[in-house]
Protein backbone atom coordinates (compact mmCIF):
# COMPACT_ATOMS: atom_id res chain seq x y z
CA UNK A 1 0.00 0.00 0.00
CA UNK A 2 2.85 2.37 0.73
CA UNK A 3 4.36 1.69 -2.66
CA UNK A 4 1.05 2.42 -4.38
CA UNK A 5 0.65 5.81 -2.68
CA UNK A 6 4.27 6.68 -3.57
CA UNK A 7 3.57 5.97 -7.26
CA UNK A 8 0.45 8.13 -7.15
CA UNK A 9 2.40 10.99 -5.57
CA UNK A 10 5.11 10.67 -8.20
CA UNK A 11 2.56 10.75 -11.04
CA UNK A 12 0.88 13.76 -9.46
CA UNK A 13 4.19 15.66 -9.24
CA UNK A 14 4.99 14.70 -12.82
CA UNK A 15 1.65 16.00 -14.08
CA UNK A 16 2.13 19.31 -12.24
CA UNK A 17 5.58 19.73 -13.85
CA UNK A 18 4.16 18.96 -17.29
CA UNK A 19 1.41 21.53 -16.74
CA UNK A 20 4.01 24.14 -15.76
CA UNK A 21 6.09 23.38 -18.83
CA UNK A 22 3.07 23.58 -21.12
CA UNK A 23 1.98 26.88 -19.57
CA UNK A 24 5.49 28.32 -19.90
CA UNK A 25 5.74 27.14 -23.52
CA UNK A 26 2.36 28.72 -24.27
CA UNK A 27 3.43 31.99 -22.63
CA UNK A 28 6.74 32.07 -24.53
CA UNK A 29 4.95 31.34 -27.82
CA UNK A 30 2.45 34.10 -27.09
CA UNK A 31 5.22 36.60 -26.35
CA UNK A 32 7.04 35.67 -29.56
CA UNK A 33 3.88 35.97 -31.64
CA UNK A 34 2.91 39.31 -30.13
CA UNK A 35 6.48 40.57 -30.55
CA UNK A 36 6.48 39.43 -34.19
CA UNK A 37 3.24 41.29 -34.89
CA UNK A 38 4.77 44.46 -33.53
CA UNK A 39 7.75 44.20 -35.85
CA UNK A 40 5.73 45.24 -38.88
CA UNK A 41 6.50 48.89 -38.17
CA UNK A 42 10.18 48.11 -37.90
CA UNK A 43 10.15 46.38 -41.28
CA UNK A 44 8.38 49.36 -42.82
CA UNK A 45 11.11 51.60 -41.43
CA UNK A 46 13.70 49.23 -42.89
CA UNK A 47 11.93 49.51 -46.24
CA UNK A 48 12.05 53.29 -45.94
CA UNK A 49 15.77 53.05 -45.17
CA UNK A 50 16.24 50.77 -48.17
CA UNK A 51 14.42 53.14 -50.51
CA UNK A 52 16.42 56.05 -49.11
CA UNK A 53 19.63 54.15 -49.81
CA UNK A 54 18.46 53.20 -53.29
CA UNK A 55 17.71 56.85 -54.07
CA UNK A 56 20.87 58.26 -52.47
CA UNK A 57 23.21 59.80 -55.05
CA UNK A 58 26.28 59.13 -52.89
CA UNK A 59 25.64 55.40 -52.57
CA UNK A 60 24.32 53.50 -55.53
CA UNK A 61 22.25 50.35 -55.15
CA UNK A 62 23.59 47.67 -57.50
CA UNK A 63 21.67 45.03 -59.37
CA UNK A 64 23.40 42.08 -60.99
CA UNK A 65 23.48 43.89 -64.33
CA UNK A 66 24.98 47.10 -62.93
CA UNK A 67 27.45 45.07 -60.83
CA UNK A 68 28.69 43.27 -63.95
CA UNK A 69 29.27 46.61 -65.70
CA UNK A 70 30.65 48.70 -62.84
CA UNK A 71 32.51 46.26 -60.62
CA UNK A 72 33.35 42.81 -61.99
CA UNK A 73 31.92 40.72 -64.80
CA UNK A 74 32.17 37.31 -63.15
CA UNK A 75 30.21 35.71 -65.98
CA UNK A 76 32.93 36.45 -68.56
CA UNK A 77 36.09 36.66 -66.44
CA UNK A 78 37.48 34.00 -64.16
CA UNK A 79 40.26 36.24 -62.82
CA UNK A 80 39.43 39.39 -60.89
CA UNK A 81 39.35 42.50 -63.07
CA UNK A 82 37.85 45.59 -61.46
CA UNK A 83 35.80 47.56 -64.01
CA UNK A 84 35.48 50.87 -62.13
CA UNK A 85 37.25 54.22 -62.41
CA UNK A 86 37.56 54.68 -58.63
CA UNK A 87 38.13 52.09 -55.90
CA UNK A 88 34.90 50.99 -54.27
CA UNK A 89 33.38 49.60 -51.11
CA UNK A 90 30.38 47.30 -51.55
CA UNK A 91 27.99 46.73 -48.66
CA UNK A 92 26.08 43.43 -48.87
CA UNK A 93 23.03 43.97 -46.65
CA UNK A 94 19.38 43.06 -46.04
CA UNK A 95 16.51 45.29 -44.95
CA UNK A 96 15.71 43.12 -41.91
CA UNK A 97 19.31 43.06 -40.62
CA UNK A 98 19.86 45.12 -37.45
CA UNK A 99 23.65 45.49 -37.81
CA UNK A 100 23.15 46.50 -41.46
CA UNK A 101 20.88 49.32 -40.30
CA UNK A 102 23.61 50.48 -37.92
CA UNK A 103 26.26 50.52 -40.67
CA UNK A 104 24.09 52.34 -43.25
CA UNK A 105 24.36 55.87 -41.76
CA UNK A 106 28.10 55.41 -41.23
CA UNK A 107 28.51 54.48 -44.89
CA UNK A 108 26.46 57.54 -45.89
CA UNK A 109 28.87 59.73 -43.90
CA UNK A 110 31.88 58.01 -45.46
CA UNK A 111 30.42 58.44 -48.94
CA UNK A 112 30.30 62.19 -48.34
CA UNK A 113 33.78 62.32 -46.76
CA UNK A 114 35.42 60.32 -49.56
CA UNK A 115 33.39 61.76 -52.45
CA UNK A 116 35.47 61.74 -55.63
CA UNK A 117 38.01 59.33 -54.08
CA UNK A 118 35.99 56.12 -53.72
CA UNK A 119 32.57 54.80 -54.63
CA UNK A 120 30.28 53.12 -52.12
CA UNK A 121 27.75 50.64 -53.46
CA UNK A 122 24.98 48.68 -51.77
CA UNK A 123 23.79 45.17 -52.70
CA UNK A 124 20.56 43.88 -51.20
CA UNK A 125 21.24 40.18 -50.66
CA UNK A 126 17.50 39.41 -50.64
CA UNK A 127 16.95 41.02 -54.04
CA UNK A 128 20.27 39.86 -55.54
CA UNK A 129 20.96 36.35 -54.20
CA UNK A 130 23.16 35.49 -57.19
CA UNK A 131 25.56 38.32 -56.34
CA UNK A 132 25.67 37.25 -52.71
CA UNK A 133 26.31 33.67 -53.79
CA UNK A 134 29.07 34.66 -56.21
CA UNK A 135 31.04 36.16 -53.32
CA UNK A 136 30.10 33.53 -50.75
CA UNK A 137 28.19 35.94 -48.54
CA UNK A 138 26.99 33.93 -45.54
CA UNK A 139 26.64 36.69 -42.95
CA UNK A 140 25.64 40.29 -43.25
CA UNK A 141 26.70 42.99 -43.27
CA UNK A 142 29.65 41.96 -45.41
CA UNK A 143 31.80 44.66 -46.91
CA UNK A 144 33.85 44.08 -50.05
CA UNK A 145 36.77 46.47 -50.53
CA UNK A 146 37.74 46.67 -54.22
CA UNK A 147 41.01 48.52 -54.86
CA UNK A 148 41.93 49.59 -58.38
CA UNK A 149 44.94 47.34 -59.00
CA UNK A 150 44.82 44.50 -56.50
CA UNK A 151 42.55 41.75 -55.23
CA UNK A 152 39.38 42.63 -53.30
CA UNK A 153 39.21 42.07 -49.54
CA UNK A 154 36.17 41.12 -47.48
CA UNK A 155 35.24 42.30 -43.99
CA UNK A 156 32.25 40.97 -42.05
CA UNK A 157 30.16 42.55 -39.35
CA UNK A 158 29.11 46.01 -38.28
CA UNK A 159 32.47 47.75 -38.14
CA UNK A 160 32.87 51.12 -36.41
CA UNK A 161 33.54 54.21 -38.49
CA UNK A 162 37.18 54.44 -37.39
CA UNK A 163 37.86 50.88 -38.56
CA UNK A 164 36.13 51.50 -41.87
CA UNK A 165 38.16 54.69 -42.42
CA UNK A 166 41.38 52.83 -41.66
CA UNK A 167 40.43 50.06 -44.09
CA UNK A 168 39.52 52.58 -46.79
CA UNK A 169 42.83 54.40 -46.35
CA UNK A 170 44.95 51.24 -46.19
CA UNK A 171 43.18 49.02 -48.72
CA UNK A 172 41.44 51.31 -51.20
CA UNK A 173 43.61 54.43 -51.16
CA UNK A 174 46.99 52.91 -50.25
CA UNK A 175 48.52 53.32 -53.72
CA UNK A 176 47.33 56.92 -53.92
CA UNK A 177 48.78 57.73 -50.49
CA UNK A 178 52.15 56.18 -51.40
CA UNK A 179 52.38 58.29 -54.58
CA UNK A 180 52.02 61.53 -52.58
Amino acid sequence: MITLSYVCTYKHKWSINVKRIVIRAFFITFVILVGGCGSTGRNEKAGELSSKIKNDKMMEHLTKESFLKKVFNFEQNKDWKYEGDLPCLIDFYADWCGPCKMVAPVLEELAKEYEGKILIYKVDTEAEPELAGAFGIRSIPSLLFCPMDSQPQMAMGALPKSTLKKAIDEVLLASKIEVK
